[in-house]
Formats: C-alpha cells, sequence, structure tokens
C-alpha cells in the first residue's frame, strides 16, 4: 500500500495533498517488522554450588567403593587366585599396568599421562556445562571418580588391582565398571539436553490460541 496522505484545504475550496511523514515503527525485543527476535536471553550452562557438591560426593563416594573392593580382594585373595560366584563370574585377583580391560598395559606412563588430561578436561567442560542436564554431576562423578582411583593406584603401586572376571572377557574393577556406566549416561544426557531446546522451540513458535 501507498504512503497515506493528509488532505488539507486551502485557501478558494482548494484541496491540496501532502505526504504523512514516516515514523519507524520499532518495538522494544523486536525487529523494525515487529517480528525477527533481536536479542534472546540465555541461562547460564555453568555448573552452580550444588552441582559440584553433587559430582564431588559421587566422585568420592565412586573412588572410596573401587579403593576398599581392591583392598579386601589384594588381602583375602594371593595374586591370580580366584572363587567362583555365581555363574561365569568369579572373584580373580589379578594386577593390570593399563587402562580399564587390560589395555596398554605396557605404556604405564602414557596412561597415568592421559587419565590425567582427561579428568582436568572433564572438570573443565562441567565448568562450563554442569547446568546443562541435571544427570551430568552423576555420570561425570563416575568417570572421575574411577579414573582417580585408578591413577592413584598406578602412580603408587604401578598397577590397578582387577577382580572381577567373567571369563568371556578381560578381568576388571569396579571403576572400570563405574566409567563405562558414567560414558553411557554422559552420552544419554548430552542427547535429552540437545533435543529439549527444540521441543521448547517448535512450542514457542506455535501461532497462538485464539479466543
Amino acid at each position: 500500500m501507498g504512503d497515506p496522505v493528509h488532505r488539507l484545504q486551502a485557501a478558494g475550496g482548494a484541496l491540496l495533498s501532502e505526504q504523512a511523514p514516516r515514523v519507524a515503527d520499532v518495538r522494544v525485543g523486536s525487529s523494525t517488522d515487529g517480528l525477527t527476535p533481536v536479542s534472546v536471553a540465555e541461562r547460564s550452562l555453568a555448573a552452580s554450588l550444588p552441582q559440584w557438591l553433587g559430582l564431588v560426593t559421587v566422585g568420592v563416594a565412586a573412588l572410596v567403593a573401587d579403593q576398599l573392593t581392591k583392598h579386601l580382594v589384594a588381602s583375602r585373595l594371593a595374586l591370580d587366585e580366584d572363587t567362583r560366584v555365581l555363574g561365569p563370574l568369579s572373584i580373580h585377583h589379578v594386577q593390570n599396568s593399563g587402562i580399564a580391560f587390560g589395555l596398554f598395559s605396557s605404556a604405564t606412563p602414557i596412561v597415568i599421562v592421559l587419565t590425567g588430561l582427561a579428568v582436568a578436561w572433564m572438570l573443565a567442560f562441567f565448568a562450563r556445562s554442569g547446568a546443562r542436564h541435571p544427570l551430568l554431576p552423576v555420570s561425570l562423578g563416575l568417570v572421575i571418580g574411577g579414573s582417580l582411583s585408578n591413577l592413584i593406584d598406578r602412580v603408587r603401586l604401578g598397577h590397578v588391582t582387577d577382580f572381577l572376571d567373567l571369563r568371556f572377557w578381560p578381568a576388571f574393577n569396579l571403576a572400570d565398571s563405574f566409567i563405562v556406566v558414567g560414558v553411557a549416561i554422559l552420552l544419554a544426557t548430552l542427547v535429552a539436553a540437545d533435543r529439549e531446546p527444540r521441543r521448547a522451540r517448535r512450542v514457542s513458535d506455535a501461532p497462538p490460541a485464539r479466543s
């Protein structure tokens, strides 16, 4: 549509036309078309104090549980001794200088360095994104607690104690289990966190209901 005009009456009854002055239609929080957002407020994803407490609690619990079970096995069973528990599961006292499930057993110094770097990265990630999902303190707590427990053994003893033996899989310990479970939960929480904003956008983009 064209610009609006004012009809003015001049002397002698003649009508004069002039264009109305342009007025910019600017709305707070929107562009000039009134539809496109100018800015979007985003909540911080940095970990808060309760989330840090949750991470530390889970991590310490995982570390203590792993260290306690290793101590019990090492004090009750001689090296390479085993006892049957149920089905294929047995408690088998073995020593491993590698990472989880006996991998890289001949590269202990490299494993120590890589484990330390991985823990540092996870702590930095949690500091930036700890509020991304409620289960992140649990998942990263399990991974960090298990990793630190095995790291302590490698630095102190040069090896870790493995004792859970399923016959068809290399022997492992609670720390290895915590790491695997924590990584699985971490992946699930990251996928869920990525889907939630999309659902929120679809709801917010829906046209308002007419009264």
